[in-house]
């Protein structure tokens, strides 16, 4: 691929994940970036990222390949206005939002939909900034972009293959459908779980039994709740209608089921779940999507002085790096004493074929 010039505006998760993965695979590609949190900044360029940082959106974007803008979806809006007067007519701008309806419809009110290809990578963490940035978030990840018509064809085709270079896997859809689609399961689902985390705090009892004995279940249906409330405010805010049709479906879905628990209906009960775990099963692996696959596994050790330990030394000596351990405490829906999770796939394969040679017992999901 010919040499590229990068433009990032807002170096958080997102944009330093796909800072890091395109300087790895371009590492002659010139990258300037703004960021109106400097330490991100410093941190980028001190770790040899960034070629040149930006106080503003100014001169230092002209004549760029791609401008990425991975700012929050509500700053879009100026930050767009701020660059026209900056672009050359080969420039191609890009974006990392959720929602595309919004910024669609600033790039037509500004005349930029010759240069314009809405991205949204389907990945993530529930961590923000810079600092959990990582090189492989978005590998095997789908990559959704949403072209404006009149973008040359080639523009889009060459970001096409930009994109798999990094690893991720270009999906083309319009935005509008885009937006419908996350709205289901990506957007819902944010919803739901902070829901459901918010009445079980209000169900909990003053010494907070419900809190202590939550199962690995209900804290792997509301793990999403840990993520920015700014970014998901700010995704209600943009995407409200499909949203709030969703959610309406999905109370009336509640609903329903509810008056079949009520009444007793135990053939409908049955296929309530039953449909739900055929479809749920009938899902890909692959580690893609808003919610990023997670690799663990779950072990049974002895309770005795030095068991944990002794697991730990066994990985490490095989240099087998550990994202998470814990103990668990509530195993109505798991087996095994230990949760142990993996930052790769194939890390967790290695540790997984390591405890079984030496006679441990490894339940997988």
């Amino acid at each position: 691929m010919d040499s590229i010039s990068c433009g990032f505006i807002g170096l958080g998760l997102i944009g330093g994940s796909i800072l890091k993965a395109l300087k790895a695979a371009n590492p002659n590609a010139r990258i300037v970036a703004y960021d109106k949190n400097t330490v991100s900044l410093e941190l980028a360029k001190s770790q040899g990222y960034v070629d040149e940082i930006s106080d503003c959106i100014g001169d230092a974007f002209h004549g760029l390949t791609y401008i990425f803008l991975c700012a929050p979806v509500s700053f879009n809006d100026e930050n767009l206005a701020a660059l026209k007067p900056l672009l050359s007519p080969d420039t191609i701008i890009t974006d990392v939002g959720s929602v595309k309806t919004d910024i669609h419809e600033h790039v037509k009110a500004l005349g930029l939909e010759k240069q314009f290809i809405g991205g949204h990578p389907m990945a993530g963490s529930e961590k923000t900034g810079f600092e959990n940035s990582a090189q492989r978030l978005l590998e095997n990840a789908y990559y959704v972009l949403t072209p404006s018509p009149d973008v040359p064809s080639e523009k889009t085709a060459q970001f096409h293959a930009l994109l798999a270079s990094l690893g991720a896997i270009p999906l083309e859809l319009s935005y509008e459908q885009h937006d419908y689609v996350t709205a289901a399961i990506s957007h819902l689902p944010h919803v739901v779980s902070a829901t459901l985390v918010n009445l079980v705090k209000k169900s909990d009892s003053a010494d907070g039994i419900m809190k202590l004995i939550a199962a690995g279940g209900f804290k792997d249906i509301t793990r999403i709740s840990s993520s920015s409330p700014v970014m998901w405010q700010n995704i209600c805010l943009a995407n409200t209608a499909n949203i709030s049709k969703l959610l309406q479906d999905y109370i009336e879905a509640l609903t329903a089921i509810k008056a079949e628990i009520d009444t007793g209906n135990g053939d409908a009960l049955y296929s309530f779940f039953d449909t739900a775990r055929n479809y749920r099963d009938s899902f890909g692996n692959a580690s893609s999507g808003p919610i990023k696959k997670l690799y663990f596994f779950y072990l049974d050790i002895t309770d005795k002085a030095g068991a944990l330990s002794q697991v730990v030394s066994l990985l490490a000596e095989e240099k087998l790096s550990i994202k998470n351990i814990g103990i668990i405490h509530n195993r109505e829906f798991e087996e095994g004493v230990l949760r142990i999770e993996f930052y790769e796939e194939d890390i967790m394969e290695k540790a997984c074929t390591l405890l079984q040679k030496r006679h441990y017992t490894v339940h997988r999901k």
